[in-house]
C-alpha cells in the first residue's frame, strides 16, 4: 500500500505539473529542490529560492524579494564555478534565471523565456554553454549571458532531470523511456536508446558509459555508441539516480529496498535491506556511510554491510535527495514543520530552517 501511495503521489505531481503548464496556472504543491556549497544551502520551494547559512541555519537572502505566483520553483539550483545559481521556474512565465549565489541578485538583465514548458530539471554547464532540459521535450542551449546560442534540440517526451556528461558527450533522460546521447560539438543526437520505462532522474557517469535506473525496475549500463545491457533488477521502479562509489553501485526502489551492486562480479553485496518506506531520492555516499531517505520522512545512515547505523525522523516526507555540505548532511522534507535541517555525520541535528513570512 505504501508503494501504491507513493506512485499515486508522484503520478499526480507529474500530471498536475503538465496540466499547469498547459493551462498557465501555477503549481506550488510539490517537494523542494536543494543544492549547497561550503557556505550556503540553496532551497527552491514554492514562490522563493532561499539561501541559508550552513553554519547557523539563518536565511542569507531570498529570491524574489516578494512572492509572485507566476514564478514558482521546484528544481534543484545548479551551481557554477564562477559563483552563480541557474534555475528555471514551473510558473506559467517559464522564466529561467541566473543569480549571484552570494547575494541572490540577478546576473542577467532579463530571464530566458524561450521554453514552452516548465523547468523541472537542473541545467548543466559545459564549457561556455548551459544545457537546460525542459518539460516541452527540448534541450535548450544558452550562453553564460542567458542568450540562446544554438537551436534547441528536440528530444521528445518530458525532460525531468539534469544532463550528465563524460566530458565529451551529453546523456539526457526522458519520461518517454529514452536516453539521448548528444555530441555538443555539433548538436547531433544519436538514435535514442529505449530502456523500457520512464527515466525521471539523471544517469550516473562511469568508466566507459553511464548507469541508468528506470521504471522498468532495472539498472542498465549504456555505452557512448548506444549499446546497453541490464546489470541488475529491482523489485519495483527505480526513481533516483544510482550512486557510484568505486566498484560499487548503490540504488533504491519504490518498494523501499536498498541495493549494493558489486560491478565486477554482478552480485549484490547484501541481502534484503528495506527501511521504513518507498525511496525516491537518490542515495548519498559520504565517507564510510550510505545515507538513504524515505517517503516516511526518515533518513538512515547505513554502513558498507547494509546495517543501519542510525536513523532520524523529520515529521514530513522526503523525496528530495540529501545534500552534503562540509561535514553536514542537509535534509529538505516535504510537509514537515521545518523546510530544511542539517545533521552531522553521527545524526546530531545542528539546526533547522523555517522561512519567515
Amino acid at each position: 500500500m505504501k508503494t501504491k501511495r507513493l506512485m499515486l503521489f508522484l503520478m499526480l505531481a507529474l500530471g498536475a505539473l503538465f496540466l499547469g503548464a498547459c493551462s498557465g496556472q501555477p503549481i506550488a504543491n510539490n517537494w523542494p529542490g536543494l543544492a549547497a556549497d561550503a557556505e550556503r544551502a540553496y532551497l527552491s520551494t514554492g514562490t522563493f529560492i532561499y539561501a541559508v547559512d550552513v553554519k547557523t541555519g539563518k536565511e542569507v537572502w531570498r529570491y524574489p524579494a516578494e512572492a509572485d505566483n507566476n514564478t514558482l520553483f521546484y528544481a534543484s539550483p545548479a551551481l557554477t564555478e564562477d559563483g552563480r545559481l541557474l534555475i528555471g521556474s514551473v510558473g506559467h512565465t517559464h522564466s529561467f534565471v541566473s543569480l549571484d549565489a552570494a547575494t541572490g541578485k540577478e546576473t542577467w538583465t532579463e530571464p530566458f523565456l524561450g521554453a514552452k514548458g516548465a523547468w523541472v530539471a537542473s541545467p548543466l554547464v559545459m564549457g561556455d554553454a548551459i544545457y537546460a532540459p525542459n518539460t516541452d521535450g527540448f534541450l535548450y542551449i544558452l550562453g553564460m549571458d542567458g542568450k540562446q546560442i544554438a537551436e534547441p534540440i528536440e528530444l521528445g517526451g518530458s525532460l525531468w532531470s539534469a544532463p550528465a556528461t563524460d566530458g565529451s558527450l551529453l546523456y539526457v533522460t526522458s519520461l518517454d523511456h529514452h536516453l539521448h546521447i548528444i555530441d555538443p560539438a555539433n548538436g547531433i543526437s544519436s538514435d535514442p536508446v529505449d530502456l523500457g520505462g520512464a527515466l525521471p532522474d539523471s544517469p550516473t557517469v562511469g568508466d566507459g558509459g553511464v548507469y541508468v535506473g528506470s521504471f522498468a525496475s532495472t539498472i542498465e549500463f549504456v555505452t557512448p555508441n548506444g549499446s546497453h545491457e541490464v546489470l541488475a533488477k529491482a523489485s519495483n521502479w527505480v526513481w533516483g539516480t544510482p550512486a557510484l562509489d568505486g566498484g560499487t553501485l548503490y540504488y533504491a526502489d519504490l518498494s523501499g529496498n536498498v541495493y549494493s551492486l558489486d560491478l565486477a562480479s554482478g552480485s549484490q553485496n547484501w541481502g534484503v535491506v528495506q527501511p521504513d518506506g518507498p525511496i525516491a531520492a537518490r542515495p548519498l555516499v559520504a565517507g564510510d556511510r550510505i545515507y538513504i531517505a524515505t517517503e516516511e520522512g526518515t533518513f538512515y545512515a547505513l554502513n558498507r554491510d547494509g546495517q543501519i547505523v542510525w536513523e532520524k525522523e523529520t515529521g514530513g516526507k522526503i523525496y528530495t535527495t540529501l545534500v552534503l555540505s562540509g561535514e553536514l548532511i542537509l535534509v529538505a522534507p516535504y510537509q514537515a514543520e521545518f523546510a530544511l535541517a542539517a545533521y552531522d555525520t553521527e545524526g546530531k541535528q545542528a539546526w533547522t530552517f523555517t522561512p519567515e513570512n
